[in-house]
């Protein structure tokens, strides 16, 4: 009798725990394709709006630095750095 009221709260406190985890929801979530899919989709398009919008920055930042340093007149690495920076200027 014991052990059956301590099984039972055993199993109580496991089902309470999974039901804490959403186990029930995942499992529908991969059983509906449709859904996943859409789903994939729309994280595939953030992911690559997110990569272009983060590139078209960093490059624009490591522009704007070399510009500065074409600026304080270093020989030779401004030289070098302006002539990148013309060259990129071009082909935008």
């Amino acid at each position: 009798m014991k052990k059956t009221k301590e099984l039972d709260e055993k199993i109580d406190n496991i089902a309470l725990a999974l039901e804490k985890t959403k186990i029930n929801e995942y499992v529908d979530y991969i059983n509906n394709r449709k859904r996943l899919i859409y789903i994939n989709f729309i994280q595939g398009i953030a992911r690559g709006f997110g990569m272009a919008i983060g590139f078209t920055l960093l490059g624009a930042l490591f522009l704007y630095f070399l510009q500065e340093l074409i600026k304080l007149n270093l020989p030779l690495i401004g030289d070098f750095i302006a002539e990148i920076v013309k060259i990129v200027k071009e082909n935008l």
